[in-house]
This record gives structure tokens, sequence and C-alpha cells, in this order.
């Protein structure tokens, strides 16, 4: 899968609280199984995003990158939210001795951080259930964020 040649949808955001709110419109709307898949350089604003999918579910408490642990779990929602983030894992073989692949069908939402780590082109095509998204910083607080997903 090329995250770079995607049919997408784009929307500027000129601060963390209306990425947020952006991320808070796809969790209101997600089902079960969704994953959606993020991309972007450190500091984008992928964990803000991710803070909002996580408030649209229903998830109140505190959400922050699982960079050491891998994968946080945000159960009390509406769903449970699986948050993922592949920054430290750099081979095929650490990705998968990880277990990825069962958050790619998830019983809840997924949201992978670094996914084009995991989705490369050598995987093919994206199943439907996994929404891209790229996010790039154009000014300090504005962010381009593109994505697949008809949410929102």
């Amino acid at each position: 899968m090329d995250l770079q040649s995607m049919d997408e949808t784009e929307r500027i955001t000129r601060s963390p609280a209306e990425t947020e709110a952006l991320g808070e419109c796809w969790g209101r709307d997600a089902e079960r199984g969704t994953v959606f898949a993020l991309c972007g350089d450190l500091g984008a604003g992928k964990t803000q995003l991710v803070r909002g999918i996580a408030r649209g579910l229903g998830f109140s408490g505190r959400v922050h990158s699982p960079t050491f642990t891998l994968v946080n779990v945000y159960e009390g929602g509406r769903l449970t939210l699986f948050h993922l983030d592949l920054y430290r894992l750099e081979t095929r073989e650490q990705l998968l001795s990880a277990g990825i692949h069962e958050y790619l069908d998830p019983d809840g939402v997924s949201v992978i951080e670094w996914a084009e780590r995991w989705f490369s082109e050598s995987h093919g095509p994206l199943p439907a259930n996994v929404h891209p998204v790229r996010i790039e910083t154009v000014a300090e607080t504005e962010r381009r964020i593109s994505y697949e997903y008809s949410g929102h």
C-alpha cells in the first residue's frame, strides 16, 4: 500500500484543539473494527488526533503516546480503543513478532501511529476497514490532515 497515493480528503487545522476536534468527530462515527493508520513526523499531532478519537468514543481518561509500551488500551467508552505506536519498531521481523496483525481487525477501534512502518507497498491494498491518515506540519500550530474516511 502506498500511503502517498491515496484518494483523499484534506483538512487544515490551526490548533491542537482543532486537530483533536476532528479526531472526536471520527471517534463518534467509528464502528467496531475501524482502524486509523496515522503517518506524520514527530510532533505532527498524531497523539492529539488520538485524544480526539478517544473522546469521541466516550473515553474520558488520559491518553498518551504508547511509544515505550507499543500498545495502550483505553476501555470505558462506547468501544475499546487500541492505541499503537510503531516508532521504535524498525524491521519487518520486529513488527511481526510484536503481534501487530491482531489489531488490524480489532474488537473495538485501533489507531496505529507510524503506520507506514507496517503498511508498505509490499503489503498490497489496504483492507476496507483501514483508513490512512497523513498529518503534515504546515506551520507551528497548523497541520494539513489528509485522510480516507467517510465519517467527516
